[in-house]
């Protein structure tokens, strides 16, 4: 399905007119298994909180175009968003039990504060800057080092490796490697961890009874799930309201009305996809054992049943009810956290630079051709 070039930020309609039709049509993937795909709001969030419906990866057919082969391996010991409970619910509560509200409390100010050093940096640098590099994608990836607790030394090597296996999703030699190395450092730094554990995520889970590889699983699992999406809200998220200078305006007075408003006009991870347990009703379709549902989180987000004008983007509009987070028990866990780097970050941005605006025409910026989103590769902004 193809994108609108004159509405980049919208799903491909060939979403909605599916939709329009029936909340849950016939889908024939790459594969050649014959599924569902469920696009309307409240079909998606039925599947999303229904147990007969497994988010185990070893039962999927993919929807990707490059998906043709038979379902992906099981989950690694670790990776809980592959998994079924019982598995997946005790990995799930050993981490919400970290996501403490001292621990926020502590990562909200320390987002604050790189933020600050991140806008301070960029008014050095200016009045012309990137607002990728110098922006939207450090202060997330220091957030990640803040809460698996990479040591200062090491932030340079780890943050380069982290920002290019979630910045391409082409499978290349560089790629690879920079997996490996990846893989290796955090299993290194779970070793460091149960000798010298100090005040942050993978410290906390070291006197668990999770193994080494268990929890280095989980570190790229958290990295995975927390640089890449974040980048792109930032980035994106940035991009539409300087498309429309009175959303700009309107961000500063209420923030984190703007913030649900831009998760669910955006909606960085497009779809989820489950599994039937069983033979399953659903609006009025009888979902067989075995087959595999695809669920547009960007339809559901743009439900006219849920969202009055659904493909305006209005800062001032009440949100609640989106799906961009998942629904259920696989709810994205750090999903209050994500909410606080878009909150303390793009307000801080607005704050700083009330006149900021595009350096290149719209229609002049790199679209990323590997994305599964709308995404640019650069973003030159003139600050003031």
């Amino acid at each position: 399905m193809t994108r609108n070039a004159k509405c980049p930020f919208d799903p491909p309609g060939d979403l909605s007119r599916i939709r329009d039709v029936s909340p849950l049509s016939r889908m024939k993937y790459p594969s050649g298994h014959v599924g569902w795909l469920a696009t309307g709001r409240a079909t998606v969030r039925s599947v999303l909180a229904d147990s007969r419906f497994s988010a185990r990866t070893e039962l999927m057919n993919l929807p990707t175009p490059g998906a043709t082969s038979a379902q992906p391996p099981p989950a690694e010991p670790g990776d809980f968003t592959g998994m079924d409970d019982p598995r997946h619910s005790r990995y799930r509560r050993l981490l919400t039990g970290q996501f403490t509200v001292r621990r926020m409390r502590t990562l909200t100010d320390r987002i604050e504060q790189i933020t600050a050093q991140q806008l301070a940096e960029m008014d050095r640098t200016g009045p012309v800057v990137d607002l990728v590099q110098a922006f939207a994608r450090p202060i997330p990836a220091l957030m990640i080092c803040e809460l698996l607790g990479v040591p200062y030394d090491q932030r340079e090597i780890f943050q380069h490796d982290a920002e290019l296996i979630t910045g391409s999703s082409d499978p290349t030699e560089e790629l690879y490697a920079a997996y490996g190395r990846l893989q290796e450092f955090l299993r290194n730094l779970v070793l460091a961890k149960r000798a010298e554990p100090s005040d942050d995520i993978l410290s906390g889970l070291v006197t668990s009874d999770l193994t080494d590889e268990e929890l280095a699983t989980i570190a790229v699992v958290l990295l995975g799930a927390g640089l890449g999406t974040t980048m792109n809200m930032l980035t994106m998220g940035t991009l539409a309201i300087l498309q429309q200078p009175e959303q700009f305006e309107a961000m500063r007075e209420n923030t984190d009305q703007a913030v649900e408003e831009l998760l669910r006009y955006l909606t960085i991870v497009p779809f989820l996809v489950r599994v039937a347990l069983e033979d399953v009703e659903l609006d009025g379709h009888e979902i067989k054992a075995g087959e595999t549902v695809t669920l547009s989180l960007q339809a559901a987000n743009r439900d006219p049943a849920q969202f009055t004008a659904p493909d305006v983007l209005d800062v001032q509009r009440q949100s609640s009810g989106h799906v961009a987070f998942g629904h259920g028990v696989h709810q994205c866990l750090g999903q209050q956290l994500a909410r606080i780097e878009m909150r303390v970050a793009l307000r801080g941005l607005v704050d700083r630079f009330p006149d900021m605006r595009l350096a290149v025409p719209f229609e002049d910026l790199r679209v990323r051709a590997d994305s599964l989103i709308f995404d640019v590769h650069e973003l030159p902004v003139i600050l003031r």
